[in-house]
C-alpha cells in the first residue's frame, strides 16, 4: 500500500524532527525597536493577574524582518513592561506575523498573541519607516533617520510573559486551567544604531494600542539581532482573573463561543 500521509510517522522520523529543530543555526533579523512611557493606569489596565506592573509605564513596539532561508519572515509586536515572580519583562498583546506558520509554534505552545498581519519595513538612504498593519490599518507606524551607531551590547536573557489557554468547548470558561508561562530569550546583537523620529498609532478596533499613547519617547533603534528562545510554564492561573483579558487573543470577543457556521457539516 502506498504511504497514507496522515496516518502515523515512524519513531525515527519523529525523533528526526526534534534532532533538527534542536540544531537550527542562528538566525539574524533586521528590525526597528520604539519605547516609549504611557499612561501608567492605561498600563496597569491591560496586565491580567497574577501579572503587575513595574516602576515605569513603558510600552515597547518591534518591527523585524527575519532572514529564513527560502522563507522571508515578517514578525512583530506591541508589548508593554510587566512584572512576576521576580522577574521584569514583558506581556506582548499582539504580535503580527507574515505567514501562518510562524503563528503555530507561537500560539499552541508558548500561548503567543499571534495574528497574521502586515509587518513592513521601508528604508531609503538614512530615512525609515516601519509598520504593523492589519485589516488595512497600520495601526502602529515608526518614523525616522538613522543617527550614529552605538555600542554593541553584550548577549542578554529577556522575559516575555504569556497565557496559554483553550476556550471551553461549550462556550464557557476554559477547557482547562490557563496557565502562565515565562519565555526567556538571549538576544545578541551585531548591528545596532540610533534613530531619531516619532511613533504614530492609529485607532483600530481589533489592535487598540492607541489607547496606550506616547507621553515621552524613549528612545528609537534600528539593528540586528538573532535570539533564542525557551519556556517553562511557572504556574496555573485563575481562570476566573483570566477570562475577562480573553478578548485580547481575538479580533471579536465572540470568537471564543463560535460555533461551526449555518450550513456546515
Amino acid at each position: 500500500m502506498a504511504r497514507v500521509r496522515y496516518g502515523a510517522r515512524e519513531a525515527a522520523e519523529v525523533k528526526a524532527a526534534r534532532e533538527g529543530s534542536a540544531k537550527l543555526p542562528d538566525i539574524w533579523s533586521t528590525g526597528v525597536v520604539a519605547l516609549w512611557e504611557s499612561d501608567p493606569d492605561a498600563v496597569a489596565a491591560v496586565l491580567p493577574p497574577p501579572l503587575k506592573p513595574t516602576g515605569r509605564p513603558l510600552v515597547r513596539a518591534a518591527i523585524s524582518k527575519v532572514d529564513l532561508p527560502g522563507y522571508p519572515l515578517g514578525a512583530g509586536s506591541v508589548a508593554v513592561a510587566a512584572h512576576h515572580g521576580g522577574h521584569d519583562g514583558w506581556y506582548p498583546l499582539v504580535m503580527p506575523m507574515t505567514h501562518e506558520r510562524a503563528l503555530i509554534g507561537g500560539r499552541e505552545v508558548f500561548g503567543e498573541p499571534k495574528k497574521l498581519g502586515e509587518v513592513v519595513i521601508e528604508r531609503d538612504g538614512g530615512v525609515v519607516r516601519a509598520y504593523l498593519a492589519r485589516h488595512g490599518i497600520a495601526f502602529v507606524e515608526v518614523r525616522g533617520a538613522v543617527g550614529g551607531e552605538l555600542p554593541l551590547p553584550p548577549p542578554a536573557d529577556k522575559i516575555d510573559f504569556y497565557f496559554k489557554f483553550l476556550p471551553g468547548v461549550d462556550g464557557t470558561g476554559f477547557d482547562a486551567d490557563p496557565v502562565l508561562v515565562h519565555c526567556t530569550r538571549t538576544e545578541k546583537v551585531r548591528k545596532l544604531a540610533a534613530m531619531s523620529g516619532d511613533v504614530l498609532l492609529r485607532e483600530s478596533a481589533y489592535d487598540p494600542v492607541a489607547d496606550l499613547p506616547v507621553r515621552r519617547l524613549v528612545e528609537i533603534t534600528i539593528g540586528e539581532k538573532s535570539t533564542d528562545q525557551r519556556g517553562r510554564v511557572v504556574e496555573r492561573v485563575s481562570p476566573q482573573a483570566l477570562l475577562p483579558y480573553v478578548h485580547q487573543r481575538y479580533d471579536d470577543a465572540l470568537q471564543i463561543v463560535d460555533g461551526p457556521p449555518e450550513g456546515s457539516v
